[in-house]
């Protein structure tokens, strides 16, 4: 039962086992609380007289009253404590007194152990039948407290995350496998529905989604197969199992990508899809061989989540209004750098997103096509049968285009013939692995590039990393470290006063007190001194000038002025300042 249906229940009874109660109807008690007005509830009784809706989803739906102070007035009601989830400090042992599947079915929390009763958060405190099934299950006496449906559900979401059913599927099928992986029968069986194996692979994608996980780690190690996740950038270990399940999980994998199931000596990659509830997740795979067995990584790409825009990837205002410009321009090069993972795709779906329309012809060069675009041209490069970038690129060049993407250039050859297309009156976007926007020009030149192309078809370069941003749910001011307090004075000087933030902690950041992440950027474009510079090829000339045209503008100053408006912390911003400085 949800929050909106006990709080309607609480209008016709009062039940004595959760607590004593008054019987009084929950809009009278909303309204002598004052959380409420006597006009604000005659109107939703009006409402209610026509739908037939419960009162406390209509006070709710129409954003009379948030779900948190419906809680609050229903635990004054029933004079039990109300329990702000989101910055409850957790105990793990006391949480486990409750097994997963009773906690989620009566949506219910084991909180703490008060030596005379247990304190149980309830969403529902007025059902008697979960409160009868938890005292037989915890063979004590409760305490109960009342919680919002919607922090008690994210609440058990990462409290549980999964762990005990992917314990408990491993644990089976260690007992089905065995000491030896018979691939025959394997083959036969991990097509039934019903298999341990896939009912684990289910469980694991299906915790990866709900925490947004980027990537699954499937790692045979000496001691038994580790599987690990990455979210916000950082490994979480998922579960530890019996190393023998790791073949079968392995060869499963490849199956689903149509892999050739008795190579393990060599890596392989593939993909495929995989379909969770309501959304689609694409699973980019590679094994390698290891000491201990193949070790195997899936990248997730969910592709209901929609393209981002421009505008919401977090750059600042005056540098996308330049790289808007720069969008518009008929020829050209644009590169976007940084290490793998620091969200170029993504930036680059968005620009081309921005400039997709009719009058154009685009053509994208990836490996692989990580998002499915309307109206665009799309190329997998593929090279088992030489289809490479530059083969790719070439025939794309007599397709007529308007604007062509390069996924990365990787080699000498696709690099040229990308900046002879940019010369030609193509718009070209491309990424390249740099450390920050001013060494990108002289990588071009490191890679064979001739001088007088980098010098007349780079337009911009475009910089970025990813940075975790501070939970909203538990952030907290926080005093720098010394590290942290020599690193601001280098940065903004003594004279500033800045009070940087973090997070404590807490179930809605899984306790890390991170809670996504946002770019920073830094963008060089080139002007006359900076191609003049490039053309003779004169890196002290050029690095003079870049240095002066990206004074207070680089990614360790996007990063601190997100430490300013207290939405990262200062070690998120030396993390990005340490990666890019000298």
């Amino acid at each position: 039962m949800n929050m909106a249906v006990a709080a309607s229940a609480a209008q016709d009874t009062a039940r004595a086992k959760p607590g004593n109660v008054e019987k009084l109807r929950l809009g009278d008690v909303l309204v002598q609380q004052r959380l409420i007005s006597q006009e604000q509830l005659l109107q939703a009784l009006a409402i209610q007289a026509k739908t037939g809706k419960k009162l406390g989803r209509l006070l709710i739906e129409t954003g009379i009253i948030t779900e948190e102070l419906l809680a609050n007035g229903l635990a004054r009601q029933l004079r039990i404590p109300f329990v702000n989830l989101k910055i409850y400090p957790f105990q793990a042992d006391i949480v486990k007194r409750l097994p997963e599947s009773s906690a989620r079915r009566f949506r219910a929390i084991a909180l703490e152990d008060k030596g005379d009763s247990l304190l149980v958060a309830m969403s529902d405190p007025l059902d008697l039948f979960a409160y009868d099934e938890l005292t037989r299950l915890l063979k004590r006496k409760l305490s109960i407290a009342c919680a919002p449906e919607a922090q008690l559900t994210l609440a058990l979401d990462r409290l549980y995350r999964r762990t005990e059913e992917i314990s408990g599927l491993a644990r089976a099928l260690e007992k089905e496998v065995g000491d030896a992986v018979d691939f025959g029968e394997l083959s036969a069986s991990v097509g039934a529905e019903g298999a341990p194996v896939v009912r684990l692979l289910q469980s694991l994608f299906e915790d990866a989604a709900q925490v947004n996980a980027s990537d699954i780690h499937i790692e045979p190690q000496e001691s038994g197969l580790q599987i690990r996740v990455r979210v916000d950038g950082i490994l979480q270990t998922q579960t530890q199992a019996d190393k023998r399940i790791g073949a079968a999980l392995a060869q499963r994998i490849k199956l689903m990508a149509n892999l050739d199931i008795s190579e393990k000596r060599l890596p392989q990659d593939g993909r495929f899809s995989v379909r969770l509830r309501d959304q689609t997740i694409d699973v980019r795979l590679s094994t390698l061989p290891s000491t201990y067995g193949e070790s195997v990584v899936m990248r997730l790409l969910s592709l209901d989540g929609g393209l981002r825009q421009l505008d919401r990837i977090g750059m600042p205002e005056v540098m996308l209004k330049r790289f808007r410009e720069l969008l518009g321009r008929s020829s050209g090069l644009i590169l976007v750098t940084g290490p793998t993972g620091s969200g170029k795709t993504t930036t680059l779906y968005a620009a081309l997103n921005e400039i997709n329309a009719t009058a154009l012809k685009i053509i994208t060069v990836e490996d692989p096509v990580e998002y499915r675009l309307p109206s665009i041209t799309q190329v997998q490069v593929n090279e088992k049968i030489e289809l490479t970038f530059a083969k790719v690129l070439r025939s794309a060049l007599r397709q007529d285009p308007d604007v062509i993407l390069v996924g990365e250039m990787r080699d000498p050859e696709t690099a040229e013939i990308g900046l002879r297309a940019a010369i030609t009156g193509h718009l070209v976007l491309s990424t390249l692995h740099t450390r920050d926007a001013i060494s990108t020009p002289f990588r071009l030149l490191d890679m064979g590039v001739p001088p007088y192309m980098v010098a007349t078809s780079l337009q911009a370069v475009l910089a970025q990393r990813l940075v975790r941003l501070i939970c909203d749910s538990c952030t907290e001011p926080h005093a720098p470290t010394p590290q942290e307090t020599a690193w601001l004075s280098s940065m903004v000087g003594t004279g500033e006063p800045l009070v940087p933030r973090r997070g404590l902690g807490c179930t809605a950041c899984n306790g890390t007190g991170y809670l996504g992440r946002q770019g920073v950027y830094e963008m060089l474009e080139m002007d006359t001194t900076l191609t003049q510079a490039a053309s003779r090829s004169d890196p002290a000339a050029f690095l003079q000038a870049a240095r002066e045209r990206m004074n207070g503008q680089t990614l360790s100053y996007h990063a601190l002025y997100l430490v300013r408006q207290g939405k990262t912390t200062v070690a998120e911003a030396m993390r990005v300042g340490y990666d890019t400085d000298d």
